[in-house]
């Protein structure tokens, strides 16, 4: 900048000096003829313009050096901006805004399993003490224990022998006699390890049942549930889980809902969201319960736990035709949660299915818990999870004008909260026509 006005200063001095200079040569040239006089008035102009092209190329050449500046100051801005904003915390307002994680969806979508709604038998191993047999059980065979694994209370088949394993039968005080009804489910949850292991039903009571048939050999009236699969009786009927092979073991260790119901002679069997069985007479009066397992390796334990028994119901559209309303404790939750446990798919699809046959039905979806707990705390869980089936319903396609949701807590038990059969009878979700 300063070299600039040192060369502004010198032009003009120079065309001073030069007009002076040729103002003086005219005046003692008086008598120079108009020719001479003329060209040295052009010879003046030259010398004016070439001063003032220098001047102008200085002032330009000014502007252009400022244009430069800016030009590097603007492009140096946006790294700038980065260093500025390592250096410092960006303001709320400045943090990207992270993106809304999608809810989970539940699956299960063709899951048809619908369990009963009168509960026989129903341990959810509430209280059990660890080391202990399990209180709500009776051993028939081998060694089992309550334990606590994977943060939960379960039955323990421990392993003793080559052929680990045991059989249990659960505590009726009507054990010796039919107990099973015309219309039935059973449900468990069954752990599986890395290496092969099976768990059987037998229906029937092994060790009080015999003196309703001494001919029948209860033993062999079994399913059997491995990890990916299940058979019938000898494996008269056997079949794969979706994905896998006859044979196949699948060695991630996991646990897996089982789930079984029989209507008259018919039996489904399902594995998780799949049906695994399909027996259309199963050939003889089942009779009671026989939980156990074996163990081929001899090298993994066995562990179960939420076994139930329930007796089948009127078809649910039938029921709330005669009653304007239908009952299920098929619905399941996570302990003081309102998350939908995927195994209630079967009983949500179901009515699902019926709305939409029936477009004109309208629910009100009422959730009701047992006493166990605060009153004010089992209303708020009864009303958050009556939305949640609410929710689950309409993410399935019911419009929602169709659908509204409320809780009762446990302001209405349909029996006493004594027994684990009657809280679990008291926990329910009821479809109420509005």
């Amino acid at each position: 900048m300063k070299g600039i006005l040192i060369l502004l200063l010198g032009t003009f001095f120079t065309l001073s000096q030069l007009i002076t200079s040729a103002q003086i040569k005219l005046d003692v040239k008086k008598k120079v003829n108009n020719q001479a006089t003329q060209r040295a008035n052009q010879r003046t102009d030259q010398i004016i313009d070439k001063g003032f092209d220098k001047l102008e190329e200085g002032v330009g050449s000014l502007f252009k050096k400022k244009e430069k500046k800016a030009e590097t100051e603007q492009e140096a801005k946006p790294e700038e901006k980065t260093i500025a904003s390592k250096s410092k915390t960006a303001s709320p307002e400045d943090q990207p805004v992270p993106e809304e994680k999608p809810k989970p969806q539940l699956t299960w979508a063709k899951y048809d399993f619908v369990p009963g709604s009168e509960i026989i038998f129903e341990d959810n191993l509430e209280g059990e003490q660890n080391g202990e047999f399990p209180g709500k059980w009776d051993l028939v065979s081998g060694s089992v224990e309550n334990a606590n694994f994977d943060g939960q209370n379960v039955i323990y088949f421990i392993k003793c022998n080559a052929n680990s394993g045991g059989n249990i039968i659960p505590l009726l005080k009507n054990s010796t006699e039919d107990y099973l009804p015309e219309e039935f489910t059973v449900e468990f949850d069954a752990w599986y390890g890395e290496k092969s292991s099976n768990y059987y039903v037998n229906f029937a009571d092994i060790k009080n049942q015999q003196k309703i048939d001494k001919t029948m050999r209860a033993t062999e009236k079994w399913v059997r549930f491995s990890k990916n699969g299940g058979a019938y009786e000898k494996d008269i009927n056997e079949k794969s889980y979706p994905g896998f092979s006859s044979g196949q073991y699948d060695k991630t260790s996991k646990w897996r809902h089982i789930a079984i119901s029989f209507n008259t002679r018919a039996l489904k069997a399902y594995i998780d969201d799949a049906r695994i069985l399909n027996i259309p007479n199963l050939g003889y009066n089942p009779t009671g319960i026989t939980l156990a397992y074996h163990n081929p390796s001899g090298t993994t334990v066995g562990y179960i736990k939420n076994i139930r028994i329930a007796k089948g119901a009127v078809p649910l559209y039938d029921k709330f035709l005669t009653d304007g309303k239908f009952v299920t404790t098929g619905i399941k939750f996570d302990v003081n949660k309102a998350t939908i446990k995927p195994e209630s798919m079967g009983t949500i699809n179901y009515v699902v299915k019926m709305m939409t046959d029936h477009p004109e039905l309208k629910f009100s979806v009422e959730g009701h818990t047992d006493s166990d707990g605060e009153d004010a705390a089992n209303q708020k869980l009864s009303e958050a999870r009556s939305k949640s089936v609410l929710e689950a319903m309409v993410n399935l396609g019911i419009s929602s004008d169709c659908l509204t949701s409320k809780g009762h807590g446990e302001s209405k038990p349909m029996t006493g909260n004594d027994t684990p059969e009657g809280k679990a009878q008291n926990r329910r979700v009821e479809f109420v026509k509005f």
